[in-house]
């Protein structure tokens, strides 16, 4: 164990070393962070869902209808009615014929590239993908490339290339660290011309992109044919927790008979499911909060660029002010943490060297008041 101390202290000298924070309050703008009222603008709770007393009310009515734990696997006794009921509302809400649940995105990911990739097939992924599309990848016997951020001549030249039986190209939809979308249509026409499928992680995108909210597919104007792999998370903009993975009837079959993921772990509370059902209800019912979130992003981006602050090009929630020095990503999170904002800074491995950054999410219960108090902080900054 000293050899793990060791390896800690390197850590801690270099930056690098993770704390985590006590919160003693619902998911909001204001929170209690270890004792103290913070302003916080790193949640992922883009609708402002999370602590929504509708769906409070249903996670409490789910708790007293089925109690707490699920028991078992989906495939033994722990697949209840909540639970078909959600997989039904996410497939008619994506228009696609199918969805199945899981308990996170790292599982889902991880579940559908394991339960459908072999040694004879091949995976190309982005450089910059989520980890748990890369990880999947690492565990999958297949043939796994990656090539660099949005490079789609090399990403061709490697099809091209490629001999493999089968072939699953994966993306993020929405880059969870750059807020930068992938390029889904010339994604499409590449996999369609290589007889490859393409995989969309929309963890970032579900519940907040397109005109109803389903996400990066419809932005785009994408189909299940273009797409038929789509993993969405359920702990985002939906508010809740889980993942679920939505396509054609083959591939959710295939994933409940082959998803290790899926197969071994024990099902989701079926309470979360009831409070997600009714999540999910208030995405479609009420697009004003999408609409607010458009608002407080557009208010963010033409404050910061007109200070010239070193903002990344994003439409998404996810703004991220680009260091670059680890320890000036440090500073500016600790000069922000004394006036009151709660923004960690984003280091190494997370993101590429020399790329640390604070990565600045917000969300549809941010105020124009909330904005303006974390611009006029920013203006503050000593950003050299």
């Amino acid at each position: 164990m000293r050899q793990l101390n060791t390896e800690l202290i390197q850590h801690r000298t270099a930056n690098l070393y993770r704390t985590r924070h006590i919160l003693s309050s619902p998911q909001g703008p204001d929170i209690i962070v270890d004792g103290r009222q913070m302003l916080t603008f790193c949640s992922n709770d883009y609708l402002g869902l999370a602590a929504a007393p509708q769906v409070i009310e249903a996670m409490q009515h789910g708790a007293n209808e089925y109690g707490v734990g699920s028991g078992s696997s989906h495939l033994i006794s722990g697949h209840y009615a909540p639970h078909q009921e959600l997989e039904q509302a996410l497939a008619a809400f994506l228009g696609r014929p199918r969805a199945l649940l899981f308990s996170t995105g790292y599982m889902a990911n991880i579940g559908v590239l394991t339960a459908l990739l072999g040694s004879n097939d091949a995976l190309f992924e982005d450089r910059l993908n989520h980890a748990s599309l890369i990880d999947g990848g690492m565990l999958t016997t297949a043939r796994f490339q990656r090539y660099p951020h949005v490079n789609l001549e090399i990403l061709k030249r490697r099809l091209t290339r490629s001999a493999m039986e089968r072939c699953i190209v994966a993306t993020d939809g929405v880059f969870s660290m750059d807020g930068e979308l992938a390029p889904l249509p010339e994604l499409a026409e590449l996999a369609a011309a290589h007889n490859a499928w393409l995989m969309v992680d929309d963890a970032h995108g579900f519940g907040v992109l397109g005109a109803k909210g389903t996400g990066t597919i419809e932005h785009f104007g994408l189909n299940v044919d273009q797409v038929p792999i789509l993993m969405g998370t359920l702990g985002k903009a939906i508010g809740v927790f889980g993942a679920f993975v939505a396509g054609s009837e083959d591939l959710i079959e295939t994933l409940i008979q082959k998803a290790r993921s899926f197969i071994y772990t024990t099902a989701l509370p079926p309470a979360l499911a009831v409070a997600t059902l009714e999540a999910l209800r208030l995405v479609q019912a009420e697009p004003e909060r999408r609409e607010q979130l458009q608002a407080r992003i557009a208010q963010f981006r033409s404050g910061a660029l007109n200070m010239n602050l070193p903002l990344m090009d994003s439409i998404t929630a996810i703004q991220p002010l680009i260091a670059g020095d680890t320890e000036r990503a440090i500073s500016w999170s600790k000069q922000l943490e004394n006036k009151g904002i709660l923004i960690p800074a984003i280091r190494p491995p997370t993101v590429p060297v020399n790329q640390a950054r604070l990565r600045i999410t917000l969300s549809a219960s941010h105020t124009e008041e909330h904005i303006a108090r974390l611009l006029e902080a920013l203006s503050q900054l000593k950003i050299s």
